[in-house]
Parts: C-alpha cells; structure tokens; sequence
C-alpha cells in the first residue's frame, strides 16, 4: 500500500480508502447497496488495515446514521488505536422531519457534528465533508462553521462533496480572505466509464493542491465484471434496484469490449484494472473501495500491485475520451499558437 499527502496537509492517507455505504443497509437506497452486519464489518476493517488502508470514510446520512454506529464499534472491537486511522464523514442530508435537519446551515452542522462524533464514539474528526451544495445557506455561513469546529479541535481537516468548480474557488477565496481553515479536499465521482471531473475541478485542485477522493469508481458496479454489452442487467445486481450513478451507457459497453481483455492478459477481474487505472492518474489522492463481501476487498485491494502499460493505458483513455466542450476545446484551439512559441523560445535559449 502507498500514502499520498491528504491534499496540502501533512497527513498520509492510503491510496485505498474503505468506505462504508454497505454497513447496515437499512431503509431507503441503502437496502440495494448493502447489508453488512457488526459481525461483517469487524472482518471486513480488519482486512482493510491488515493491508494497509489506514482511511476510512461514513457519512450519517448512511442507513440514517447506523453505518457511524458500526464503524465505531468495529474499531473498539478491533481494539485500534484511535491514532492508527484516519476518520472521515460528511454532513448535509436529512437526518430528520425539521426544516433544520437538512443542509449546511451553521445550526445543522452544530447539530450533526455532535450526533457523528457520538454515533462514531470519537472526539474528533480527521476530515469533515461537506456532502452536497446547498442552495440556500450562503457559503460564508458554512465555511464560518467548518472552521469554528477546526478552532474547536472537533474536525482536523475540511472538504467538500459534489461541488461545483466554480463553488470551490469561491470558497478557496473567501477562507483566503478570512482565514478561515482552507478546503483539504474534494470528494467526487470518477471512473474510466465517468471522467467529467476533468473538465472543471481536476484543473482546479490540480491548480491549488487539493486532494481528489473519488466516490463509485467503479461506476456503481458497471465495471464490476457482471456488466457487459450482451449482459446489461445481470440478476442481483446493485443497478437493477438504484441505477445510479448516472452514466452514458453505450460508452460504458465501449469501455468495458477494451478494459475486459486487459484484465484477461493480466489475469484478474475488470474491476481491478479499471481501479488502477484510476490509481495511476495523477490528481487522485485516494479511491474509496466499499464491499459486502471478503472476495470483493481483497479484489479492490490488489488493485494497487497492477502496473498497466502505456499502451493499455492508451486504449483505456482512448476510449473513455470526454467529448470535446466548449470553452475547452476553444482554449486548446487557441492555445497551441501560445504554446508554441513557448517552445520555439525555450528552443531559441537552450542554443543561444
């Protein structure tokens, strides 16, 4: 297992992180993600840790609130010391029938900072998350709390969830000015078979030294290996009860004829490959990897020991391509007259 820097901090985090939206999976969307038990989820953290993976991430909104709940009586189980992991969870969704019990108002995220520290059994949070843009709470009342409970020793490090570009910079700006604690890192959704993320944010975080964690890298189970262009709905799968998340499904079929005889000449499962094709690209700080099952984990985990070659890589960039928008395509147009006397210049001095 490698660590990479948690963004612009000093804190090493594992290439892999556990999530855990399969604990418990009682009501709503959560009964098609998963049902792992107490007894389950003490084999599957120990597993994770034995292999090295020291961060795990929850958010209460998970089986409202029972995923917190397991996760914290695994690691007392397990007996880790609480210095031994790194802790994450997420605040925003409804967790009541109040107008109140829902966003990222300062009074909700008071409230819920409490419930997640005592559903967790923890004093603090290595990292807080923001896990969706809320629309009505202005975002200086949000950063304002985020960084009162840093002051507060509460939560260590701070981030944000499914955000905008745009949002992102604005909120980079305003911390700047206010000296408020800085945005860490940015969770969102990437796969091969899902690559908006580089048009706007990958740039962004790239530019200012944020760590991308990525959520559904295997595209809620479409890479799985179950999927495939003659099987697009196999029995029992997490798809046939919550398709989500969204995805263009013809390009998927179009990854999955390439991705599937990469991992047949590197004899493992399409999942593997299409996880280290993800571990390899340069702005991702940390994959999370979830499971229901000990042979899922174990899987995910060999992940990081597949070394893909520059022409498999080629033909998995190839055909996951984003289409061409604008501006992006105009900026690049345009571009190439810059760059290259850039490099006629760079050319001119090294002779001159």
């Amino acid at each position: 297992m490698k660590y990479n820097r948690l963004g612009n901090t000093g804190l090493l985090v594992s290439q892999l992180c556990f999530g855990t939206m399969t604990f418990s999976g009682s009501g709503g969307v959560y009964e098609h993600i998963g049902n792992v038990d107490q007894a389950g989820a003490d084999e599957l953290v120990k597993a994770a840790v034995d292999a090295g993976i020291n961060f795990f991430d929850t958010a209460d909104v998970y089986s409202a609130g029972q995923s917190e709940e397991i996760l914290g009586r695994t690691f007392r189980n397990l007996g880790i010391a609480r210095h031994e992991y790194v802790l994450a969870t997420k605040v925003y969704s409804r967790m009541g029938p109040g107008p109140n019990d829902v966003g990222a108002s300062r009074g909700h995220i008071m409230n819920a900072v409490e419930a997640s520290l005592r559903r967790l059994g923890t004093d603090y949070l290595d990292l807080y998350h923001v896990h969706a843009t809320d629309t009505v709470t202005p975002v200086e009342e949000t950063l304002r709390a985020l960084d009162d409970l840093v002051r507060q020793g509460k939560v260590r490090y701070v981030g944000v969830s499914n955000w905008h570009a745009w949002r992102i910079a604005k909120a980079l700006g305003i911390q700047a000015r206010s000296h408020f604690a800085p945005l860490s890192t940015v969770q969102a959704y990437y796969s091969v078979a899902g690559r908006d993320v580089e048009r706007e944010i990958v740039p962004l975080l790239e530019e200012e030294g944020l760590g991308l964690l990525v959520w559904s890298p295997l595209a809620g189970g479409l890479l799985s290996g179950k999927f495939s262009r003659d099987n697009q709905n196999p029995a029992g799968s997490r798809r046939s009860g919550f398709d989500f998340p969204v995805v263009d499904k013809e390009r998927v079929w179009k990854v999955l004829d390439v991705l599937g005889p990469i991992a047949e000449a590197h004899g493992c499962s399409p999942a593997r490959i299409a996880l280290a094709w993800l571990l390899a690209r340069p702005a991702v700080t940390s994959v999370l990897v979830g499971a229901k099952r000990l042979d899922q984990l174990r899987d995910n985990v060999a992940a990081v020991d597949v070394a893909l070659t520059p022409e498999e890589t080629r033909r998995l960039d190839e055909v996951s391509q984003l289409p061409p928008e604008y501006p992006g395509w105009m900026v690049e147009t345009q571009g190439a007259d810059r760059w290259g006397a850039v490099d006629l210049w760079d050319s001119h001095v090294a002779q001159s």
